[in-house]
């Protein structure tokens, strides 16, 4: 089994190894000493493995209730949550019970976000299900959903108790879904990790999935470490991700999946690096290759002038600049600020 151990105020373990689905309940026995919890799921998800998870968390001894909610992003808005919160009080669960989030990144974002703020907080794990909650979402306590005027407006810093990555339910995603998630992995590789991505550019990633997963959060496990309410380093994360969540609220958070999203976004802004004389040279081309050579798009039909109207709301704005993230090579990043008079000039509209 491979571990990591988060170390930040309440620290936590990452543990990652085909077949640990069926353990869920003995594992998450050793951090969450409660006798009732609420298993979040959504229709995708949960008829393929939510009683397994339920009947090993009831060996355990836990008085197990099961929510389940209606798959896709479209479910990620504050109705959704409130009607979590209200289950759970429904159930009676006191501060010393837990959630677990048995889903993707979309599951595991709106069960976190209801555990932060049912009772002013109670504990949960994460059982990320799809390639880019086990690379990403899943690790670093982001908690949020959506508002009408921009993606994940409305959240809170709320880390889980352990995180439980078993890669066999990989097998189980659609090309499209496994495509969204090395989105997440590419950019992980274009932050951090050269030799991540000369890997990605090389090799078939299914074929060493369990060290690229690994990697992947690594990187982000001392990223969160250094940074964990993101006043600095931890923006570095989001590379690829202005640009990206305003192409996703144009197709109205459909159509386009968040790592396809965050590709065209990398794409865009090593561009801009490049053209400012920033970004080396042929930077923006590699991270092309690498997205084609796994099925994902590398740039939108929205006009540029549209996608850079679109980020005006993006939660990233603080105050008169927009914090972009840029690279000097591939494995160097750093945060670029550009007032917002001079965003439309940098992306040339």
């Amino acid at each position: 089994m491979k571990k990591l151990t988060v170390k930040v105020n309440d620290q936590y373990d990452i543990l990652i190894e085909k077949g640990l689905l069926s353990r869920a309940g003995e594992l998450i026995s050793d951090v969450l000493k409660c006798k009732k919890i609420v298993l979040i799921s959504d229709t995708n998800v949960f008829p393929l493995y939510g009683e397994l998870v339920k009947a090993s968390l009831v060996k355990q001894g836990y008085e197990v209730f099961a929510f389940v909610f209606t798959a896709g992003e479209t479910s990620k808005k504050t109705s959704t949550v409130i009607d979590m919160v209200e289950f759970m009080a429904e159930k009676r669960l006191t501060r010393e019970d837990g959630v677990v989030a048995l889903g993707g990144g979309v599951c595991g974002d709106m069960a976190g976000f209801a555990a932060a703020i049912y009772l002013r907080g109670i504990k949960f794990v994460q059982i990320p299900t799809s390639l880019l909650s086990q690379v990403d979402s899943s690790v670093g306590g982001k908690t949020a959903v959506d508002l009408p005027q921009g993606k994940n407006l409305c959240g809170a810093f709320h880390q889980p108790s352990l995180v439980i990555i078993d890669p066999d339910v990989l097998n189980t995603l659609s090309d499209e879904f496994f495509a969204d998630g090395m989105g997440e992995v590419i950019k992980a590789g274009c932050i951090k990790s050269e030799s991540l991505f000369e890997r990605l550019e090389k090799e078939n990633p299914k074929n060493f999935i369990e060290d690229m997963i690994y990697e992947c959060l690594d990187i982000k496990r001392q990223v969160v470490e250094n940074d964990e309410k993101e006043h600095g380093e931890r923006a570095l994360l989001n590379f690829g991700h202005t640009c990206g969540h305003a192409i996703e609220k144009l197709w109205n958070f459909e159509t386009v999946t968040h790592g396809e999203a965050v590709g065209i976004g990398m794409v865009m802004i090593s561009r801009v690096g490049e053209k400012l004389g920033l970004t080396q040279a042929g930077t923006a081309d590699r991270i092309v290759n690498v997205l084609k050579k796994n099925n994902m798009k590398i740039a939108d039909t929205h006009s540029v002038e549209e996608i850079v109207d679109a980020m005006s709301a993006d939660k990233k704005r603080t105050g008169s600049i927009m914090k972009f993230i840029l690279l000097k090579k591939i494995g160097d990043s750093f945060i670029y600020p550009v007032n917002n008079d001079d965003i439309a000039g940098i992306f040339g509209v």
